[in-house]
């Protein structure tokens, strides 16, 4: 996953990108954001060619943790075109990133 910690990385790494972006904003004392990252580092190994992976943990910039509005973590964002597409809660295992990519970005 690339690792973004200011707005204006989110701006060009998430908004401006050319493909799906699943964005994972995560806390260092969070268990299940622990068991989460070697997912995430599987599924944006294996779907390199079809979306990216951001990773946001709760020491970035203010301004752009307040942008995305997240009450606990970990939290999913997926974007597509710049736009926010889905956003979800708690830790996910593999399997539901394959279904959700293939039902959420068929085209990617």
């Amino acid at each position: 996953p690339t690792h973004v910690a200011t707005l204006a990385d989110f701006n060009s790494q998430v908004l401006k990108a050319e493909k799906p972006v699943i964005v994972n904003i995560w806390s260092p004392t969070c268990a299940p954001c622990k068991r989460l990252a070697p997912v995430l580092v599987d599924v944006a190994t294996s779907y390199a060619e079809r979306v990216q992976v951001v990773d946001i943990g709760t020491t970035a910039e203010h301004k752009l943790l307040a942008r995305l509005g997240v009450r606990s973590t970990p939290t999913l964002i997926m974007y597509e075109d710049g736009a926010e597409v889905g956003r979800i809660s708690g830790f996910r295992p593999r399997g539901w990133f394959d279904e959700m990519i293939r039902a959420e970005f068929p085209d990617a």
